[in-house]
């Protein structure tokens, strides 16, 4: 393990020494987690192989090959993280409403109702 104190500006940026993130192969984003009073800084992990599988398939099948292919793969690719997030995003909000506006029927349904016998 080792210890390192790090400035943060006046924006409340952090500057990540170059041999952290050197080792940590970080490009432009990280996934920052805030737990019991501390932050841990991860490095994003890559997207699903399963994505890069099927946008690759679909490309070639398009008729994608070399250069061309790989341009058009970094297109699409790029745009796979985002459209996640936003369906995540979606998903999250129709949760909270549909908690917002939940009627608990158990006691229509299986209430404790009079038999005539």
């Amino acid at each position: 393990m080792e210890k390192r104190r790090i400035s943060i500006s006046s924006k409340r940026q952090i500057t990540i020494p170059a041999k952290y993130f050197d080792s940590l192969g970080l490009e432009k984003e990280i996934d920052c987690i805030y737990s019991k009073d501390m932050l841990i800084l991860l490095p994003v992990k890559k997207g699903d192989p399963a994505f890069a599988e099927e946008i690759l398939q679909d490309l070639i099948q398009k008729g994608f090959s070399g250069e061309k292919l790989l341009a058009e793969f970094k297109k699409i690719n790029r745009k796979v993280r985002p459209a996640v997030e936003k369906l995540i995003e979606e998903a999250d909000k129709i949760a909270r409403e549909a908690s917002v506006n939940y009627v608990d029927l158990t006691e229509d349904i299986f209430g404790d109702e009079e038999t005539e016998a």
